[in-house]
């Protein structure tokens, strides 16, 4: 039987995911090994009584941005890396069904033959029937990165925070696998974030959350179970908030 939640630090919590974490160590595309294992962490969240929300990238597919590098046209480039996220979403939901946990897929870009379109009051009807809502398609707008459409997407949910997924256990002054005396924060405030061009997400994600005062959590994923213990206050993390 689900747990009620009470025990947890965040009863509300939007997850970011990018497309590289989905990838493991293959160059490009999907590791299911690392799909399922992520999918077990989310559905113990939801198990604990969380509810769960999940923003996808979709680098580890295309990249806009090096679309638009290679002299592709900056929104065709952007729409496609929109439809990468689709994709990771997808294989998301399914990782998540087999650990049964019942998940839903909501895009930006309207797409029925394959998941439902985003509408705020869908996505909140999900959550509050303990399914893990997936967004794709970023904010649906070109320029606009995932990082960004996690942040707005958190706020809509009334999350508690939002949790960015990545391969270190925190926010570092520089690169902590290039240089082992980086600085490792355990709390930042927005302005701190900005100012020292720290890079945890793009400037506007982090202006929307200041703006919002929408905490926002960085964490290792790489750590089977890390999830859980965030969710309850014991992970090792960097905090960023007023």
């Amino acid at each position: 039987m689900a747990n009620d939640g009470n025990s947890l630090k965040y009863k509300r919590l939007l997850v970011k995911l990018s497309g590289e974490a989905l990838m493991g160590r293959n160059g490009y595309g999907l590791d299911n090994a690392v799909v399922d294992r992520l999918a077990a962490d989310l559905a113990e969240a939801l198990e604990a009584g969380c509810e769960i929300s999940v923003v996808v990238g979709g680098g580890n597919i295309f990249r806009g941005l090096q679309g638009a590098a290679k002299g592709m046209d900056r929104a065709t480039a952007d729409y496609m890396g929109m439809l990468a996220t689709v994709m990771n979403a997808l294989a998301l939901q399914s990782a998540l069904e087999a650990a049964k946990a019942p998940a839903r897929v909501l895009s930006a870009i309207p797409m029925p033959t394959v998941c439902e379109p985003y509408v705020r009051h869908r996505a909140l009807y999900h959550l509050e029937r303990r399914r893990i809502v997936i967004f794709a398609a970023g904010t649906g707008n070109p320029f606009f990165t995932t990082d960004t459409a996690a942040t707005l997407r958190a706020i809509e949910m009334g999350c508690d925070a939002v949790a960015k997924a990545t391969q270190v256990d925190g926010v570092y002054s520089s690169d902590p696998k290039k240089n082992p005396n980086a600085q490792r924060f355990e709390r930042l405030n927005y302005s701190e974030v900005l100012a020292q061009d720290l890079r945890v997400m793009d400037g506007a994600a982090i202006a929307l959350a200041r703006d919002n005062h929408l905490p926002v959590i960085v964490f290792s994923i790489e750590e089977p179970g890390n999830l859980i213990k965030l969710l309850r206050g014991s992970a090792r993390a960097t905090v960023i908030h007023d």
